[in-house]
């Protein structure tokens, strides 16, 4: 049995652009989306922190060094320019897949640089936790 689980997250990144005239995506810089394993064209779910809205859409490549998080096509009608937002991509497992997988999560500065890049690993089987237990205070 497959189950769709964490493959990688951008976390608190800072939106640059709302570009509702443009083709549908999300632009992320190429540095981000490495750092993480993200690839173009992978589907993501993209969460704003102010407003709450959710919404699914894929990844554009931003030019490297760039620091854009830019919301194009319809979506960008549910974030403004410094709205914080959680880019989040899921990939299914089977079983022994996720038991040796750890999601790597890019903790993001205001300026959209990468504070640091954490793995979660699974403990206990099932219990999300931090591979790095002082940042234990980082999970949502």
């Amino acid at each position: 049995m497959f189950r769709k689980v964490l493959h990688n997250k951008v976390h608190m990144a800072t939106v640059t652009a709302a570009l509702p005239n443009y083709v549908g995506s999300i632009t992320i810089d190429e540095e981000i989306l490495r750092a993480i394993g993200l690839r173009v064209n992978d589907a993501v779910t993209v969460a704003n922190c102010r407003t709450g809205a959710r919404f699914e859409t894929y990844v554009f490549r931003g030019e490297p060094g760039s620091r854009k998080i830019e919301v194009n096509g319809a979506a960008a009608h549910l974030v403004e320019p410094g709205d914080k937002v959680i880019v989040l991509h899921f990939a299914y497992m089977n079983d022994a897949e996720y038991a040796a997988f750890h999601p790597r999560v890019a903790i993001m500065n205001d300026d959209n640089t990468i504070r640091e890049v954490i793995r979660y690993h699974p403990f206990g089987g099932n219990a999300p936790t931090l591979a790095e237990p002082d940042a234990a205070h980082l999970l949502g």
